[in-house]
């Protein structure tokens, strides 16, 4: 038996040491090998915090139920595989067999986090906007003047499938080094039917090579491309008669998704889009609400959408609309930080008995940033929601958003061991409180301990 019993990161590195990354391909290989032939057992004693922990599994969290993390002190955690075997207070840890122990103390362990919300596949970047939105131009005014989107749209279609899985896998990469164990990808910056095949292409690659869940959602109805810029209804039929077909008969994507918005998609536009998703067995979700309420929370909810997302601006008549619904509302701080917009009013959703999902919004133009840590820091800090309230949104709300519910987002025998143990800290509540500071020591992914 190979035991560790030590208060720093051990050295067997499957995906990173001390953040270090290692090359892309590498961990994909690795992970498919370990999955296949691994059996080992690790046991984590002397956990100072183990949150999450739910021995009937839920769903999803909603209202004041949020503001319960489940917990226990001084506890152990049994992995073998790539599961969770068992857990408890130290002083009920049975007599037990691991290949690998590994001493916590001080430490919290958690589920990993669930994002629900990414663009992760695009090509190169948006840098020069960021500078123009400084000099005093809007998002949408640098959108009506080519940028945004289409400025994306552009570099992505240019750009060769391999490298674009190269600049992808980077970023998948480095979120899993930040504590993510769950994602999903959107395309969305292709435009054209070629375009937004290879982005799904691609995201089916990521979902190969590595270890966690990724889901693809079909989003090619991010804009109205340029050359469609007087034929929307061109592009609407391209979507519903060629690209729905297209990425249905590949199997690419297991979402569709629309951004109902003014200067983007009407209601009426995104009611026929998600129906002809629907039609091909895709799932609806639906980008709403980011600038302006144009009932597009309402058409979620009509077609029973997973998750509606955004949601920075709000009125009483969308709260209500969610109200007994299995539509979850994700909210994306880290793009209110970054275009220095409104934030999901989280306390009063939360308040008004919803659920929520906290996400990144992970792109080149809103959300620079897959940095699920900050998402909870800052949903804390400027969404007034509780530790506890920012890591349920985090984890078993967020794999509710995927529907992965019953394998991630809590510390549940019998489900994925993706977990994060942390550096020494005092608390669960220190996460968001030092919001500037990596506080992860070590990612555990399938069981595979870094």
């Amino acid at each position: 038996m190979n035991v560790k019993t030590h208060g720093r990161a051990p050295q067997r590195a499957r995906l990173c040491v001390s953040n270090e990354i290692i090359p892309i391909s590498g961990y994909g290989r690795a992970s498919q090998r370990l999955q296949k032939t691994d059996h080992l057992k690790i046991l984590i004693k002397n956990i100072k915090q183990l949150l999450q922990v739910r021995d009937n599994p839920v769903q999803k969290v909603s209202g004041a139920d949020m503001r319960s993390l489940p917990l226990l002190e001084d506890a152990f955690l049994l992995v073998e595989g790539d599961r969770i075997a068992d857990y408890g207070k130290m002083t009920d840890l049975p007599d037990t067999q691991a290949d690998e122990v590994i001493d916590a103390s001080g430490r919290v362990v958690l589920p990993t986090w669930c994002d629900s919300h990414t663009h992760i596949v695009y090509a190169g970047n948006r840098e020069q906007e960021f500078v123009d939105r400084i000099n005093g131009l809007t998002y949408e005014e640098i959108a009506n003047r080519g940028g945004g989107i289409l400025n994306s749209a552009k570099k992505l279609q240019d750009t060769p499938e391999d490298e674009l899985y190269e600049q992808s896998a980077k970023r998948l990469e480095e979120v899993i080094a930040l504590g993510t164990g769950a994602v999903e990808i959107k395309s969305g910056y292709g435009l054209t039917a070629d375009a937004e095949l290879k982005m799904l292409r691609v995201v089916k690659k990521l979902r190969a090579h590595y270890g966690i869940p990724v889901k693809a959602t079909f989003l090619g109805a991010h804009a109205i491309p340029a050359a469609y810029k007087s034929d929307r209804e061109g592009y609407i039929d391209l979507i519903i008669n060629e690209m729905i077909p297209a990425v249905a008969q590949e199997g690419l994507a297991e979402y569709v998704d629309v951004f109902c918005e003014k200067g983007y998609f009407t209601t009426e536009e995104t009611e026929a889009i998600l129906e002809a998703g629907k039609a091909f067995g895709l799932i609806p979700k639906i980008h709403v609400n980011q600038f302006h309420a144009i009932g597009g929370v309402q058409t979620g909810v009509k077609y029973n959408a997973l998750s509606v997302d955004h949601l920075e601006v709000m009125r009483d008549e969308d709260i209500e609309a969610l109200k007994g619904t299995e539509t979850i509302p994700v909210a994306l701080p880290s793009c209110s930080y970054f275009l220095s917009i409104p934030y999901t009013p989280a306390r009063q959703m939360i308040d008004a008995g919803l659920p929520l999902a906290l996400a990144t919004d992970y792109n080149p133009g809103s959300t620079p940033s897959g940095n699920m840590n900050f998402v909870v820091a800052t949903a804390c800090i400027k969404m007034k929601i509780t530790p506890e309230e920012a890591i349920n949104a985090a984890t078993i709300n967020g794999a509710y958003a995927m529907g992965l519910s019953d394998t991630h987002g809590s510390i549940s025998r019998g489900k994925k061991a993706n977990l994060i143990i942390t550096k020494e800290v005092p608390g669960y509540a220190y996460l968001p409180y030092a919001f500037g500071s990596n506080h992860i020591e070590q990612v555990m992914i399938n069981g595979n301990i870094n």
